[in-house]
């Protein structure tokens, strides 16, 4: 298994518990500073529109959070609720109805939100901008590093042997079939079968990836507001304010006092390798945002910011598929930016192809030539 991110740790914690011999390697440290799966916060939630693969996919995955903070005795997953703003009319028509649309049916208790709701029940929000929406009780955020921490944890515990300080740069191919790792050094690591999830490193180590998937920078901004537990639940939950139109979104006050905010939106080409340094324009633009939407936090103080690079694909769907040509080789990667959320049930759908199992969500993610883009519906496209 190359990678100790989502993709690869919860695929180890599967196949270990189905009884397999597992070893990942990573460079390390784990979670690693410079991979997709560390940071303070990521959002879980259901919100897909009309796509009833993912919302399914992420409703699984909250029992699996909810189970994940039992077992912990601590939350990773706070159930905060998500607040959906738009700007424009609610209708069964637009992301934001069609995700309230289908959520409703399947039974969840969102509750529909106009202006009057916004300004007397979330007033840091500007309700003359805001007109409509919903709040889903069903959603939050989790502690990414802290996740990360806890996967590995968990594999080790249960067998899986985690080699930090082996970068793999290439596959072992023997006679058509995928025999092991190699690192820069030389180092090899051998195994059956080899699953490459190595996030935006990966199309470096499973051929014919290049054009189906490439790293996207996204930049992630921390505010310090003056009276931070102001900016708490339940008056400020996680949220996304015209996401699929405009794609900002963000979360609560953390332990430290701090806000963050950042964009689901079309990013930046880079190489996997740059540095992880937020764009100026990404500031800037974050500032306007917030002087029109949440002015009280547009004053605060910027504590802090960062790039994290989005393993993106053509069509913002995942790859978790056998490699066409070199049999044993399994790939899970392209998280495009949404992949974080469903860490407690990913790793079933991974493991179930590379054991040959059905799975109900595998075929939305098996490789694919790059077509006519589409992208997930959630995100904004960087069109309008």
């Amino acid at each position: 298994m190359a990678g100790a991110g989502v993709f690869g740790l919860a695929a180890a914690l599967e196949l270990r518990g189905r009884g397999c011999s597992v070893i990942v390697v990573d460079p390390g440290p784990v979670p690693h500073p410079l991979a997709a799966s560390n940071d303070v916060s990521r959002m879980v939630r259901m919100d897909y529109a009309g796509d009833q693969l993912y919302s399914d996919l992420a409703a699984e995955a909250i029992e699996g959070w909810h189970s994940w903070n039992r077992r912990r005795g601590c939350p990773l997953y706070h159930e905060d609720g998500f607040l959906v703003l738009s700007s424009q009319p609610v209708d069964d028509g637009s992301v934001e109805g069609q995700s309230f649309g289908l959520l409703t049916a399947a039974g969840w208790p969102l509750e529909r939100v106009d202006g009057g709701d916004v300004a007397r029940r979330f007033p840091f929000w500007n309700s003359s901008r805001y007109i409509g929406g919903y709040f889903n009780p069903r959603g939050g955020w989790a502690e990414a590093g802290e996740t990360v921490s806890f996967m590995a944890a968990e594999a080790v515990a249960a067998g899986v042997e985690i080699r930090c300080g082996f970068r793999a740069d290439g596959v072992l191919v023997e006679s058509g079939r995928a025999v092991g790792l190699r690192s820069g050094d030389g180092g090899e690591v051998r195994a059956d079968r080899v699953v490459a999830a190595a996030g935006v490193w990966t199309p470096r180590l499973a051929p014919g990836l290049g054009d189906v998937m490439w790293p996207v920078a996204q930049s992630l901004l921390y505010f310090r507001p003056d009276a931070p537990e102001r900016f708490a639940p339940p008056g400020f939950p996680p949220w996304a304010a015209d996401l699929s139109r405009a794609g900002w979104y963000g979360f609560p006050v953390n332990a430290e006092g701090v806000v963050k905010v950042a964009n689901h939106g079309p990013g930046r080409r880079v190489d996997a390798d740059a540095p992880r340094e937020a764009a100026l324009a990404d500031i800037e633009s974050c500032r306007s945002f917030l002087a029109q939407a949440l002015p009280e936090l547009a004053r605060a103080p910027l504590a802090g910011s960062r790039a994290c690079f989005y393993c993106d694909t053509w069509d913002g769907n995942f790859y978790i598929a056998n490699h066409p040509e070199i049999e044993g080789l399994t790939v899970a990667t392209g998280g495009s930016g949404h992949a974080f959320k469903f860490a407690p049930a990913i790793g079933r759908v991974v493991a179930d192809v590379v054991q040959g199992r059905a799975n109900p969500y595998a075929a939305r993610f098996a490789w694919r030539a790059r077509g006519e883009i589409s992208g997930e519906v959630t995100r904004y496209g960087g069109n309008d």
